[in-house]
This record gives structure tokens, sequence and C-alpha cells, in this order.
């Protein structure tokens, strides 16, 4: 994803395939040529119909929902370390392990809402990450939480998973 023209070495803004319609950027320090706590990103995006909880299955009511928050938190915290990954040629992919989060208040269509991803622990292998997540909109504060991925070797753990449906099951 290349960054736009205009930009410090230090930050890039990428536009990320969307989870829906709404369009998202993302800024990221790449200061840090490997993952190691305090890198972080943001992503931006406005509110959309199709991100509604009453359109998403997760109530009836017209604000952001839970699961597409929870969603566009972990797309920061995968943008944040993946151009990291990809730099070292090794076909290296993270995956969602966990979310701890709360969805502290509700947010219309049409608003924006702001995430931000900050590595802030790694397990002693380098393998596990966690990620202090969090999303403001045009009023405050709107989620926060704790966010933990897995670096994989995206070929081997798709092969993996493609064995799976030849078990029997």
């Amino acid at each position: 994803e290349p960054p736009e023209s205009g930009r410090s070495a230090a930050t890039s803004t990428t536009t990320l395939a969307p989870l829906s319609p709404a369009r998202r950027t993302h800024e990221a320090r790449r200061m840090k040529k490997k993952l190691e706590p305090g890198l972080s990103g943001t992503s931006e995006i406005t509110v959309s119909e199709a991100m509604l909880a009453c359109h998403v299955g997760s109530g009836l009511v017209e604000v952001f929902s839970t699961a597409m928050m929870i969603a566009w938190m972990e797309a920061t915290a995968v943008a944040a370390v993946q151009e990291i990954l990809d730099h070292e040629g090794l076909g290296m992919t993270t995956l969602g392990t966990k979310v701890d989060i709360s969805h502290l208040a509700a947010t219309p269509c049409g608003m924006k809402i702001r995430f931000t991803a900050e590595l802030v622990g790694m397990s002693p292998n380098g393998k596990g990450l966690t990620f202090k997540v969090s999303a403001r909109d045009e009023v405050g504060l709107v989620g926060e939480g704790l966010h933990e991925r897995v670096v994989v070797h995206k070929e081997k753990f798709e092969n993996r998973t493609r064995d799976r449906q030849h078990c029997g099951c």
C-alpha cells in the first residue's frame, strides 16, 4: 500500500481495503524498523449505514456497532505492523487471538471515528503481540481495550487450515 505524496518519511497515509463501503485511511509511525513496543498506527472512517448495529445483526439501533468497532481496531493493529513484516520478506502476517474491549459511547451514522493501536507488549519469542486500542469519534472516547495478535507465516497457516477440510469432520 503506497504512501500518499506530501507526507514525511515518519508518517505515511494509506488507503486500506474497507470492511464496508466506508473509506478508511491508515497513518502509522514508521520510524521503527522492527517490531517493538511503542510502534503505533491510526485509521479513520466515517460511519456508514452498513456499519450500524441494525444492519450487521448486533442490535436494532441505528448506531455504530460494537462488532464493527472491534473489526476496525483489529484492522488498525494489523496495518500498524504489516509493513514491517512485509519488509522482512518472509511471508509473515498476524492473526487476532483475543479482544478485551469496552464500547463506551454510541456513535451515529455520518460521524467520523479515529482508531489507534499501539504495540504495548510482546511475548519472549516475539510472536505474541499485545496492542492497546482505542476509538474516538468527534465528541470523545467511544471504545478502548487490549487486543492480542500472533505472528504467523501466511502460506503455512493457510495450508494447515485447508488441510482441516480433509480431516473427515
